[in-house]
């Protein structure tokens, strides 16, 4: 009888060293652990793949909705703040001014509304099988990038014709902050992506307030008009917008043209840093109970 239990316990002894994953309780506030992201970096790049192939698979135009998206969003911009509202520009040619603004915003706004239903979108995923929930809001932020890099090709072809046609545009060493930018750009989508999928497992409805919200968040922003045509002491202000900086800096880099300062960048990170603390919080949080109310 023994010789039975000792056996047994060997046996289990035996299996435990076979595992290759321990799942423990996890910090009641925040639970971020890289190590184990970095582990599941297949499963990410899957993810990344299967958002980037599947958005257009089923359309007519297919990739080319990658490039028809900014395009026409311009145009419209175009026609109505720059020909109808007469909007300035700070000199800069209308088209080219919106398109800036338009690629920038496309690429956050994607990343927002898309990692927003996170908990929602993957109930199905998340009840069968483990691994860390934050791999598929960083799968789409990954996955936007790409969509950010074939639209940010589109708008250097026609800073390229504007810039041969002699318009008043100056692509400078600024533009080498890019990443800088894009980096911003995917921490903001993602904190606040995080911050409202969390909220949205138990107040379903403000699900339907995230697109309309986005809108108004981008005409608080500088896309359809300038920094430069509000008054210098409000500027402050609108820093506490991430993207008015972001924006910005990047018509100063690629256009010359921007009425950016040193002080709106420290403010647009310490509210991007403040807004993906936030939501990392949270989405730790919720991500252990939300089976329960999803």
């Amino acid at each position: 009888m023994v010789s039975e239990t000792h056996t047994t316990s060997l046996s289990q002894t035996e299996q435990e060293a076979e595992w290759t994953t321990i799942i423990r309780p996890r910090h009641p506030w925040l639970h971020l652990n890289l190590r184990e992201l970095w582990q599941y970096r297949d499963l990410v790049a899957l993810f990344v793949r299967r958002d980037f192939v599947a958005q257009y698979k089923q359309t007519i135009l297919g990739p080319a909705w990658f490039f028809l998206q900014p395009l026409f969003t311009t145009i419209v911009f175009t026609v109505v703040f720059g020909r109808i509202a007469k909007i300035p520009t700070d000199g800069v040619p209308d088209f080219i001014f919106y398109m800036s603004g338009t690629v920038c915003w496309a690429y956050f706004s994607a990343c927002l509304q898309q990692t927003s239903r996170t908990f929602v979108s993957n109930a199905g995923i998340f009840g069968k099988v483990y691994f860390p929930r934050l791999v598929v809001p960083t799968s789409v932020v990954i996955s936007n990038i790409l969509k950010f890099a074939i639209q940010f090709v589109l708008f250097l072809l026609f800073l390229a014709f504007f810039y041969y046609r002699g318009a008043p545009v100056a692509p400078n060493l600024g533009a080498l902050l890019l990443p800088l930018y894009l980096l911003q750009m995917a921490l903001l989508g993602l904190g606040c992506g995080i911050l409202i999928s969390a909220v949205t497992t138990k107040y379903r409805d403000l699900m339907l307030l995230v697109e309309f919200g986005a809108q108004l968040w981008m005409y608080a922003t500088p896309v359809v008009w300038p920094l430069s045509q509000v008054p210098e002491k409000y500027r402050i202000l609108l820093a506490l917008n991430p993207m008015t900086s972001v924006i910005e800096g990047f018509r100063q880099g690629f256009l010359g043209r921007s009425a950016l300062d040193p002080d709106l960048l420290l403010v647009g990170w310490a509210t991007t840093l403040t807004l993906l603390l936030c939501g990392l919080v949270l989405f730790s949080r919720v991500e252990k109970t939300f089976m329960d109310t999803v």
